[in-house]
């Protein structure tokens, strides 16, 4: 692993790092923000995947989320969203490729090389954070934002008791019946639309749910609205009696002066699930 960058933050350190990754087959960069109590103990993790288009910076720099992990002692990663670099299939379109690898494994050509973002997500990083860093693997929390919330959504409804809590901002909530996931699934998993229906964050509350609460924040002035199907998500959790909050915001759009606005509930909410 490489030190790209390490920079003093609100007591901590925020550090940019750049690593070879197997399940991706290339190298793979990511930030870490560790809080001061970082140099002492192990501490939390709260996951925070991106949306599409970006890398691991945009968040990193744009949500504001630092200041509030450091007031409440968490560490924040901020993993990249789809493989890059030379021999690394991609699309002209911004919703296809690179900067979007929906969190999946990609079995059709030519994505399946590289584009196997669930992996790399549930099982390489968090190995290679744990031994490298000083985080507590038994305490960890998912967030995202757009196709970073979807992922967050469907690695926590997938994967029980590996978070304690899960929250998302503006969610790609029920990928099967929009145009944000069935472009994409079809290009990257084939047409065979019950292997899809595992990457569906409304699909998934409904039959599993999570145990543990949910947090989800959604503009209500969103221009994506029609694609990111919040109603979808928000029956499935009323209809599972799932705990947890649905948050519809009065004048709100997609962008990151929402998440930045609501960050510290979300960070507060991982917090308490955390620290409980």
């Amino acid at each position: 692993m490489r030190t790209v960058s390490e920079n003093r933050c609100f007591g901590g350190v925020q550090g940019v790092y750049t690593h070879a990754s197997e399940a991706t087959g290339t190298d793979m960069t990511f930030g870490l923000f560790l809080p001061a109590e970082a140099a002492d103990h192990p501490v939390p993790l709260l996951w925070y995947l991106s949306g599409l288009t970006c890398t691991h910076e945009n968040a990193m720099t744009k949500a504001g989320a630092q200041r509030y992990a450091a007031e409440h002692g968490i560490a924040l990663v901020f993993p990249d969203t789809s493989p890059r670099g030379e021999g690394v299939a991609d699309d002209a379109a911004y919703d296809l490729g690179q900067g979007a690898g929906f969190y999946l494994n990609a079995t059709e050509a030519p994505w399946a090389p590289h584009f196997r973002m669930w992996d790399y997500v549930a099982e390489e990083l968090p190995r290679i954070l744990t031994a490298s860093f000083e985080i507590d693997e038994d305490r960890q929390a998912i967030t995202g934002h757009s196709m970073g919330g979807h992922g967050a959504l469907t690695l926590a409804l997938s994967l029980p008791g590996r978070f304690r809590s899960v929250s998302a901002f503006a969610p790609i909530a029920n990928p099967v019946a929009s145009d944000w996931g069935r472009k994409q699934f079809a290009a990257y998993l084939g047409p065979d639309e019950t292997l899809w229906r595992g990457h569906d964050a409304s699909i998934l509350m409904a039959e599993r749910g999570f145990d543990g609460e949910v947090l989800v924040d959604q503009g209500a002035s969103d221009q994506f609205l029609d694609l990111l199907k919040p109603e979808a998500l928000a029956h499935a959790m009323a209809a599972r009696r799932q705990p947890g909050a649905f948050r519809l915001q009065q004048g709100y759009d997609h962008s990151y002066y929402f998440v930045s606005t609501f960050i510290p509930d979300h960070i507060a909410f991982h917090a308490e699930a955390l620290y409980r």
